[in-house]
């Protein structure tokens, strides 16, 4: 059974850090693109921050270039987001998602793969 299990989320002060993880078992995801995605109460899940599989190229969203940072580890299957001076604005449910595949995907309806989420709370 696949499964993708976040961890890290919490609150903290604007302009503090937090790590996340989402780690993926039922099988190897070395082959697959590993996103984040996060959604804010009240609107619609939005794309964060992407790995391809193969020589761990990124893409980030304009909102977070700069102050996040996506990673990822195949021998332990599993991704990370550094989130860094973090905002208000950056508060809301964050989940990792993956697909088969190395190219760039950054609509939520590519992925089949998801995590239940993990909240994330900067407070201002």
């Amino acid at each position: 059974q696949v499964q993708l299990v976040e961890s890290g989320g919490g609150l903290v002060q604007a302009g503090g850090s937090l790590g996340l993880s989402c780690v993926a078992s039922g099988r190897s995801f070395s082959s697959d693109v590993m996103a984040w995605f996060r959604q804010a109460p009240g609107k619609e899940r939005e794309f964060v921050a992407v790995i391809l599989s193969a020589g761990g190229n990124t893409y980030y969203a304009d909102s977070v270039k700069g102050r996040f940072t996506i990673s990822r580890d195949n021998a332990k299957n599993t991704v990370y987001l550094q989130m860094n001076s973090l905002k208000p604005e950056d508060t809301a449910v964050y989940y990792c998602a993956a697909r088969r595949g190395n190219v760039i995907m950054v609509n939520q309806y590519q992925y089949n793969y998801w995590g239940q989420g993990t909240q994330v709370t900067a407070s201002s």
